[in-house]
């Protein structure tokens, strides 16, 4: 076993994170998983608190200072929080932001079907972070001083314009109401394309988690409105261009650079910025990880229902006319830049069924590397073990929690071995597993837990399995977004394809269960066990 990289002991330390938080908020209100969702939930209320503010902002040589600073005294307070939320909820975006680019970086979700969405997010680090620093300049305090020349001494560093655009504000009275005007202009038309480019962030991915779960975006929002009262936001001295400030309280999540460049020097700055962008800019062609086999479609065995179409997380199936149908009968097509080979749309599809009559299993799309057909053979093959009673097999998902799992899988994996992580895993170690190595329990692999079709659990009730239980991410954790979300709705009847009323709802569960949480799942099945046989000695 090759020793773990530090990108690998990374991503163990984020999932450990994740499991303490899921305790605490549960999954869906987990903040460290909907990132991206809180991270847009601030920039909303910097915007609408921006608004507020720029409704009393003089945009003034002489007015902009005193504008800010009377905020304090109108309205009872209402304005002065209306200011001190927006600074909290542009530092919380910015905060935010990079974590977010963190934890996709760590989890290894900067290749192949994903490319598009981390490179179009590299721009909106500049976009983010120039709309903020822009705002502190409309203050027009010391501190927007300060930052303001800093600036610009960093753009006189390329030697484009004609002119040091410092000198302009290194003598006083050098600022007219046009420059005020100008600033205005910015700080509203950045966050605009900063909006822009957030839609096309979302471009490739089907469904986006914009907004959090209510409970984490009262938490949100309220954590801003008590920051703000108990520490409001004050304005520096009023900005004077003939004094140099020496003491003043930087903004670090903003004003860093300005303060970087000083330390060092504009171009050893431009030479850090500019190699920070391109390295993540070229993250998606560095990764050496295989990329996952994309779905396939059969055109025989596609009926053009259109759920495999509806269901894909990352919107890589588009629906075309039938090359061999009708008139207005339509085929799926896939989309191999987009396909995430999670195999979420074999399990919608209709076709993709162990209780057809036919001799060959042939889904009308489905995936190569586990394909439904092989999926039905293993689980024959795991029946053909099981020998006491009560019967038990367990799909699970390559990322949840698995019986015989000592370690994590390494960060960014898209391709499972299913020979070495499926097949000679059929059977569990009995040296760890104790009850569950016996011969009533069996293990089938699956890509995603999606990916199982409903009916594959009344098959195996069919065939003498007293209880299936399905392991799956964490609720609002899946690897790919959606499957366990659409798993228990397939389960529970409330999506297609469902599982039929007629199954009794004692003999399945769905366990949510991050990847190293064996222990979990293995306590869920002692407990079906037990419910199973307390049943038949009822009975």
């Amino acid at each position: 076993m090759s020793p773990p990289t530090v990108r690998s002991l990374l991503a163990r330390a984020v999932r450990r994170a994740e499991a303490g938080l899921d305790v605490c908020f549960g999954a869906r209100a987990n903040p460290l998983r909907h990132l991206g969702a809180v991270g847009f939930l601030l920039l909303a209320a910097a915007i609408v608190s921006g608004i507020y503010v720029y409704i009393w902002f003089d945009t003034s040589t002489q007015g902009a200072y005193r504008s800010v600073t009377r905020l304090s005294e109108l309205q009872w307070g209402f304005a002065a929080l209306m200011r001190s939320v927006h600074r909290y909820a542009s530092d919380g975006f910015a905060l935010v932001m990079l974590l977010h680019l963190a934890r996709e970086w760590i989890l290894g979700r900067t290749h192949a079907f994903r490319w598009f969405s981390w490179l179009s997010g590299v721009p909106l680090l500049w976009l983010a972070f120039s709309a903020g620093v822009v705002g502190f300049w409309l203050v027009w305090d010391a501190l927007a001083q300060f930052s303001l020349v800093a600036s610009l001494e960093w753009l006189d560093a390329l030697k484009i314009f004609g002119e040091p655009l410092a000198r302009n504000v290194l003598v006083p009275d050098s600022l007219d109401d046009r420059f005020f005007s100008l600033l205005v202009f910015l700080h509203i038309g950045l966050p605009l394309l900063l909006l822009l480019g957030l839609w096309v962030h979302l471009q490739r991915i089907a469904r986006p988690d914009i907004w959090p779960a209510p409970i984490l975006s009262g938490c949100t929002l309220a954590t801003l409105i008590v920051l703000s009262l108990a520490v409001p936001v004050q304005s520096a001295a009023p900005a004077d261009l003939s004094r140099v400030a020496h003491a003043l309280a930087l903004d670090w999540f903003y004003l860093a650079p300005n303060v970087l460049m000083y330390v060092s020097s504009p171009i050893a700055l431009w030479v850090l910025a500019g190699g920070a962008t391109a390295l993540l800019a070229l993250l998606p062609l560095l990764s050496r990880t295989p990329r996952a086999a994309v779905a396939q479609v059969s055109a025989d065995h596609c009926n053009g229902c259109e759920r495999c179409f509806v269901d894909c997380p990352y919107g890589a199936i588009t629906m075309q006319p039938h090359p061999k149908g009708r008139p207005g009968m339509r085929i799926a097509v896939v989309d191999a830049e987009l396909c995430a080979g999670c195999g979420i749309c074999a399990g919608a599809c209709p076709s993709a069924t162990p209780l057809r009559r036919d001799a060959r299993l042939v889904s009308g799309i489905d995936m190569p590397q586990l394909s439904i057909a092989t999926l039905g053979a293993r689980l024959d093959e795991a029946l053909a073990r099981l020998m006491v009673k009560p019967k038990i097999v367990v799909f699970g998902c390559q990322h949840a929690a698995r019986f015989d799992r000592s370690e994590e899988e390494p960060a960014g994996s898209d391709v499972v071995d299913f020979d070495r992580f499926g097949r000679d895993r059929l059977t569990l170690d009995p040296r760890r597993l104790d009850r569950l190595a016996a011969h009533d329990t069996a293990f089938v692999p699956l890509l995603c837990a999606g990916q199982l079709p409903p009916s594959f659990v009344q098959y195996a009730l069919r065939r003498g399995v007293d209880g299936v239980v399905i392991a799956a991410c964490p609720e609002g954790g899946c690897e790919f977004r959606l499957g366990e979300r659409w798993t228990a709705e397939r389960l529970r009847g409330e999506r297609e394809p469902r599982l039929r009323r007629s199954v009794p709802a004692h003999a399945w569960r769905v366990v949510h269960a991050r990847a190293g949480e064996g222990e979990r799942l293995q306590r869920e099945v002692e407990a079906l066990r037990a419910a199973l046989q307390e049943s038949a000695h009822v009975g």
